[in-house]
């Protein structure tokens, strides 16, 4: 019986040890292995057993954006950058950000109408650059998406304690644990119990999640104007220049700042995500993602310029910081009001975040990246309920433990480094695979491009001369300017939405997304460089050989469907 019992195991043993061992040669025809668009509409699709439902609308998708990123960014981010790097210039680094997150929301909308699936930027860096590239994305907003859920899940909690009147919001409904890591030894519950809600909520429906969205998000919206309004009505200006001025930390604080509050932009890739879920892709999805960019980046502007109104940058809140402005001019009824708000724009922001992890996790599952139990998508409800599920409970064991200043640098780092791969990855298709020019010429801008980034945020950071910072600026509008006029681009199409003034988004997105990660701290380089290991080493044990088979099985498929097809005429043939 022993024998019996054990045999298969050893025979699956052996296997995977002679698939290690031919590791090498299936790298090497793997990893810049890319699909056709229509094999991802098609082909891998298909590989989930059930179609996602198509019941979306453009409002839907602008409510999704606009409901994804207005909880995260103001409530969670803006007390700590104005307090520890911009000052009352807080609304400029808003300003910044929000271009950025513009023009990388313009790349990611033309890719959306061209590849209408769910899988986001790993759908389109694998169809562009190849499989590893597409993989490594992928794994990075996954890794964004749980990390920012479970922080922004802790802050819920803090506002809902400011909502019952409870000052002490840090502290306040979590449980400390003597024994476990500063950082780490504050348990908070509700967040745990409020994922766990919206998980079981998004395994129902997407309409109705999508529905549920549309009425938070008007009322949100409504509850901005509200702190818009009483904060210019009721605060003072001069507290926009006291005590150190507007840009107390200077220009470098201002930009520092913008790379703090990226994560508020968190949250309108979700929007493409539900490409498979949208009546009409080509329509929507332009208006979905660049209207709620748009219209968030105004409202974050005017709330930062509120909360600085109503408070001196130095005696800005870094939990509930604007509960506490309200308390600060008097208003405490307004303060728990706010409070009760910013609860349900949280609410808002984590449903939209968790329906866009699902979908990039089923779509690692479709390409046999991860296991294909995570592609399963729901016959009746038209949900992927197993990502959803196993995401939900991820988010909700990190929420429980982690602090989020402890992981909010490592998520603007690998947003950020994500959105640079996709402008780069625009450029390269629109030049060399639709408008088929010679691969080198693009290869080289792309690298010139980089490398000028590069050269003008390490000087920045290392406070060099203005004229060599001038050197890497005009080289790189230079540099640009010629690949404008010496690589001719494919004619746009009046049926396609396309980014205008090609390459000069996508370019200026390449720049500003360099930039910004050279603001962030080397302790989040650090903890990404240990991620990008661990997610590397995960591909050569496990993904490579995952999709070598699928497609080696695949390939067999098609030989067999190929046969019946072509000896198939000849039966026809005989019988007439």
């Amino acid at each position: 019986m022993a024998t019996t019992q054990t045999a298969p195991n050893s025979i699956c043993i052996s296997k995977y040890l002679y698939s290690l061992s031919q590791t090498p040669q299936r790298l090497r025809k793997r990893m810049l292995a890319t699909w056709t668009p229509d094999q991802e509409l098609n082909q891998v699709r298909q590989r989930s057993g059930a179609d996602m439902k198509r019941k979306l609308q453009w409002y839907d998708l602008v409510a999704l954006g606009v409901g994804g990123m207005l909880g995260v960014g103001v409530f969670v981010t803006t007390g700590t950058a104005a307090l520890e790097k911009s000052g009352p210039s807080v609304f400029i680094s808003f300003i910044i950000a929000g271009i950025s997150a513009l023009l990388s929301s313009l790349c990611y909308t033309e890719f959306s109408v061209q590849i209408p699936v769910a899988g986001g930027a790993f759908s389109y860096l694998r169809v562009t650059f190849g499989e590893f590239v597409g993989y490594f994305a992928g794994a990075n907003i996954l890794m964004e998406y749980v990390l920012s859920n479970a922080a922004v899940a802790r802050t819920f909690t803090e506002y809902l304690s400011s909502a019952f009147g409870v000052h002490n919001s840090t502290t306040a409904w979590r449980v400390q644990v003597d024994g476990l890591i500063k950082g780490y030894d504050m348990l908070d519950f509700p967040a745990v119990a409020l994922i766990l809600l919206l998980t079981l909520c998004l395994c129902h429906s997407t309409k109705e999640s999508s529905n549920l969205n549309l009425i938070m998000t008007v009322f949100h919206v409504v509850f901005f104007a509200f702190i818009i309004i009483a904060g210019f009505l009721h605060g003072n200006s001069n507290n926009l220049v006291r005590p150190d001025g507007l840009t107390p930390h200077g220009v470098r604080g201002i930009l520092d700042g913008a790379a703090g509050v990226y994560f508020s932009y968190i949250g309108y890739d979700s929007v493409s995500t539900m490409a498979e879920e949208i009546q009409t892709p080509s329509k929507s999805l332009p208006v979905g993602i660049v209207g709620s960019v748009l219209i968030v980046s105004v409202l974050y502007c005017l709330m930062a310029l509120s909360l600085c109104f109503m408070v001196p940058y130095n005696k800005i809140s870094e939990s509930a910081s604007f509960s506490m402005a309200f308390q600060h001019i008097g208003w405490k009824w307004a303060a728990n009001v706010v409070g009760a708000g910013a609860c349900l724009g949280i609410i808002a922001s984590l449903l939209v975040a968790m329906l866009g992890q699902a979908r990039y996790l089923c779509v690692l599952g479709r390409a046999r990246l991860v296991p294909p139990w995570f592609a399963q998508v729901h016959p009746s409800r038209g949900t992927p309920l197993n990502a959803t599920l196993f995401l939900g409970l991820c988010t909700a064991t990190i929420a429980l433990f982690t602090e989020l200043k402890i992981v909010v640098e490592m998520i603007n780092l690998g947003v950020l480094l994500v959105f640079y791969l996709v402008a780069n990855a625009l450029i390269y298709r629109k030049y060399v695979m639709i408008s088929h020019n010679p691969p080198s010429h693009t290869f080289l801008f792309l690298f010139l491009l980089s490398s000028g980034a590069i050269g003008f945020s390490i000087s920045w950071q290392f406070h060099k001369q203005w004229w060599k910072l001038s050197i890497f600026g005009g080289s790189m509008i230079i540099i640009t300017a010629l690949f404008q006029y010496m690589v001719p681009a494919c004619l746009r199409q009046d049926t396609e939405w396309s980014v205008p003034f090609m390459p000069w988004p996508a370019a200026m997105s390449v720049f500003l997304n360099v930039f910004l990660i050279s603001t962030l701290k080397m302790s989040a380089f650090q903890t990404f460089g240990i991620w990008a290991c661990l997610i590397t080493l995960f591909y050569v044990l496990y993904g490579v050989h995952s999709t070598y088979k699928a497609e080696e099985f695949e390939t067999g498929v098609n030989e067999v469907n190929l046969n019946s097809s072509i000896l198939q005429p000849k039966v026809d043939i005989q019988v007439i």
